[in-house]
């Protein structure tokens, strides 16, 4: 981040935030909602009383800020609080938001065969990266961050580094999304990133990636609502649908709470169609009780 021409408050605060090893992505997040709070009160924001932060929520709240967007900030300004200026007490003052858990939009096997028949050339480039989106359940971040020794074609395995909150973790490799890899590199031949950006020395990049995808989705016909993060959600769904073990899923996918993982039970058709209703057993012991009676 840079730091240059900044004042003696927020230099701290960024201090504060590299001594607890936050990345850049999430300070550059804390940094501007502080300033948001700052160009709220029209003075410097360590100054804040609970009426303050009151008046800057109902504020958010007026505004239409969305649930994210009001929690992250209220994030940021616990943190401000609480770590760099030491007033702890001001906690008590902030409230986050409930926000509304809509299911995810999850793409059926058939509709991701389509997708793909349908990703934009030239080239296998992008039908190898989205593969591996569906096939291995990579963020769009951590695809593009994939170099080419990161494919454990050995241990079938694909080395994900500097995930999502700095972990890294092993993602699986089939047999088929390794032959379209290696399609594509006998292609590509690419060096460093696996799938590079341009220039060269740079990674593709997640806009790239989505664009691709959005494309695909246009020309297959595909009306869903679906993002790209929709195909790691259609991953997940598909492995359920398999009857692999939600923690085994969980690993997978880096989640660190099983909750997190688990919601996708909530879409998961086939294994709903698939699970016996406690009603039928019922039936079973009525239809049983039934004939006793006539015999």
């Amino acid at each position: 981040m840079k730091e240059e021409r900044t004042t003696p408050l927020r230099a701290r605060m960024i201090e504060d935030m590299r001594i607890r090893g936050m990345g850049d992505k999430a300070q550059e997040a804390h940094i501007r909602a502080i300033k948001d709070f700052a160009g709220f009160l029209r003075r410097s924001p360590d100054l804040a009383t609970p009426d303050d932060l009151r008046a800057y929520q109902l504020h958010m709240t007026n505004a239409g800020v969305s649930p994210w967007m009001f929690n992250s900030r209220i994030v940021a300004l616990r943190f401000f609080f609480g770590i760099t200026c030491g007033r702890e007490e001001m906690k008590r003052h902030m409230q986050f938001r409930r926000a509304p858990r809509n299911l995810p939009v999850v793409l059926s096997v058939e509709e991701i065969a389509a997708l793909m028949a349908a990703v934009p050339g030239p080239g296998l480039k992008y039908r190898a990266a989205l593969g591996i989106s569906y096939g291995a359940g990579l963020r769009a971040s951590e695809v593009c961050n994939l170099k080419v020794f990161d494919i454990d074609s050995e241990r079938m395995l694909i080395h994900v580094e500097e995930g999502k909150g700095g972990k890294d973790r092993k993602a699986m490799l089939s047999p088929a999304l390794l032959d379209l890899l290696r399609e594509y590199w006998r292609e590509s031949r690419p060096r460093g990133w696996l799938f590079p950006g341009q220039p060269k020395i740079n990674p593709l990049s997640p806009r790239q990636l989505n664009r691709a995808f959005t494309s695909a989705k246009h020309k297959a016909g595909i009306a869903k609502p679906a993002t790209l993060h929709t195909l790691r959600h259609s991953f997940a769904t598909h492995l359920l649908e398999a009857n692999t073990d939600v923690r085994v899923i969980q690993v997978l996918l880096g989640h660190a709470k099983l909750s997190t993982t688990a919601r996708y039970a909530h879409v998961a058709t086939k294994t709903i169609r698939d699970t016996i209703s406690p009603f039928e057993h019922l039936k079973q012991l009525q239809d049983q009780t039934l004939m006793r009676r006539l015999e």
